[in-house]
């Protein structure tokens, strides 16, 4: 019988070094280093830097690398007016997907797919997504876009136009550890899309928004969305373990738990947890920690056993409701840090390019023949 690997589990189709994962062990690694040392020491920035170019950049490197994205913040009036003229109600995430679209009709270089213009695309990318995705935001509040400052750190800037108001040092701060934790996590489905994508030799835009399209599904991005519905649904910390419980009994699925990779704490989940703890206590214990705290708990008397325990999905959501984001663009949001991401895996890829062209097993008739449609039944 032949051995057919569901969702290509296990399945290996190339080589990267840009990215580690053990998830027996709930390592995580980017360039051999830890995402722990990552999240203290760096920068959404740094990291997706060092990710494009494949090593720690030098100090020179960092500096003009971060003047390319403030100059690149800026997008054309004409897709702002796109933006503004989707339907008020339109799910955040198919806006930037056709967002993403209409920017590329705005780059000369969009059909360019040699190494160096994807490189400078990508640039072009991570600094506009930001951007796309805050318009989107505030369009759907019936405000007008806040221009980009050049002045602020991706994280910052980005908080700014979402809010037309300058978030404090510590905001910018957690916003951008958020951002790290989730620029890149190897072969998962979205990245792997824009692999596949690229594999036909198409652009880095389209790379991009096949990429939104399957970071989209609940099963992948939507995660820490589902975390905050479910949060809302238990209401109470009094009322966390019951509906855990019953949650387990009925053997549902419990939103921000479990992996397909790891088998032990996600080592995000870990970093995340400590900021959302500092936020809580500095706010008195914020409601929402104190439910995933019950939760976590638990989770972890009922399923540490079986490997499984809470993802980056947990606490996430906990950190970006904090910072007064709104739960529909939590999926954005990953978006705005996995971009980075996606254009490094691509770009990697792309230097020694193969066709991804995977097979099935057929299981359907035989000797089967065609039917006039006045004899069929």
């Amino acid at each position: 019988m032949t051995n057919i690997a569901k969702g290509l589990e296990g399945v290996l189709f190339t080589e990267t070094k840009l990215t580690f994962i053990n998830g027996t062990e709930g390592i995580l690694t980017h360039l051999g280093i830890p995402i722990q040392e990552w999240a203290e020491n760096s920068t959404f920035e740094e990291l997706s830097l060092a990710l494009l170019e494949g090593h720690l950049p030098s100090a020179a490197e960092l500096a003009h690398f971060d003047a390319q994205l403030r100059a690149n913040r800026a997008v054309p009036q004409q897709l702002l007016d796109v933006i503004a003229a989707y339907p008020a109600d339109v799910n955040p995430m198919q806006a930037l997907r056709s967002a993403v679209s209409h920017l590329a009709l705005f780059d000369p270089q969009a059909e360019e797919t040699g190494e160096a213009a994807r490189r400078e695309i990508s640039v072009r990318l991570i600094a506009r997504m930001a951007t796309l995705i805050a318009a989107i935001n505030r369009s759907q509040l019936g405000l007008p876009p806040v221009a980009p400052r050049p002045d602020l750190t991706h994280a910052g800037n980005f908080l700014y136009m979402l809010k037309g108001e300058e978030p404090t040092p510590e905001q910018a701060k957690l916003f951008d550890i958020a951002l790290v934790l989730h620029v890149d996590h190897g072969m998962n489905a979205s990245t792997f899309t824009a692999i596949a994508t690229a594999s036909t030799l198409s652009d880095q835009y389209s790379t991009a928004v096949s990429a939104i399209g399957a970071l989209k599904g609940p099963l992948h991005g939507g995660a820490n969305e589902a975390v905050m519905d479910m949060l809302d649904e238990i209401g109470t910390p009094d009322r966390a373990a019951a509906f855990i419980t019953a949650k387990l009994d009925a053997k549902e699925k419990i939103m921000g738990v479990g992996h397909r990779v790891y088998k032990y704490f996600d080592p995000r989940s870990q970093v995340l947890r400590d900021y959302a703890a500092h936020v809580a206590e500095k706010e008195g214990k914020s409601l929402y920690y104190q439910i995933l705290e019950v939760i976590e708990a638990t989770v972890i008397e009922r399923l540490s056993s079986r490997g499984i325990y809470p993802n980056v999905d947990f606490y996430s959501g906990t950190v970006y409701s904090d910072l007064g984001i709104a739960k529909e663009y939590f999926t954005p949001i990953f978006a705005l840090a996995r971009i980075s991401g996606w254009c490094a895996s691509v770009n990697e890829y792309e230097r020694d390019n193969r066709l991804l062209r995977p097979d099935a097993v057929y299981s359907g008739a035989v000797d089967a023949h065609y039917v006039q449609l006045q004899n069929r039944k």
